[in-house]
């Protein structure tokens, strides 16, 4: 069996609640901090992970605290599923990953870097994207800014966001 082992995440997963217990996706909703979001709906936003994995790396969140599904509404939740299915859709016109991983991390134990707030990720993934640098060298390399992502993104949510 590989391991490929992501140290340099460790300081965001233990942090990641922020200063005081505050959670990063609640400070996400106020005005003035949507340089990330890329579409927000009624009940839930599609956000560009800061600290991605690759290019295009984004999770649907709810703007309610809640910590589960079973706790969410069944609004929230087809809400939640409606933007992932979006951003399937929008990651694979942007980018055409040969495969896209899509998870919810329930508690530390399962890797959840924020607890309490759920949210979806989605990682485009292509053969090979993995490489030393990551590995050995403890960096991320990544060719395209977070920016020039959301630029790519953000026209494509807002399609979709029509055609439903």
């Amino acid at each position: 069996m590989e391991h490929l082992w992501s140290p340099w995440r460790l300081a965001y997963v233990t942090s990641a609640s922020g200063a005081a217990g505050e959670c990063i996706f609640c400070n996400t909703v106020r005005p003035g901090r949507d340089d990330l979001v890329l579409v927000r709906g009624r009940l839930t936003y599609v956000i560009l992970n800061l600290y991605p994995y690759n290019n295009g790396h984004l999770m649907v969140v709810p703007d309610r605290h809640v910590a589960t599904l079973e706790a969410s509404t069944p609004e929230e939740r087809a809400e939640l599923m409606r933007f992932t299915r979006h951003a399937e859709m929008a990651l694979t016109e942007a980018y055409a990953p040969q495969g896209i991983n899509i998870g919810i991390n329930l508690g530390r134990a399962a890797g959840a870097g924020v607890l309490d707030h759920l949210h979806v990720h989605l990682v485009p993934r292509w053969n090979g994207d993995t490489n030393f640098m990551t590995v050995i060298g403890n960096v991320r390399v990544l060719p395209e800014d977070l920016g020039a992502t959301a630029q790519k993104l953000r026209p494509i949510f807002e399609r979709l966001a029509r055609s439903d």
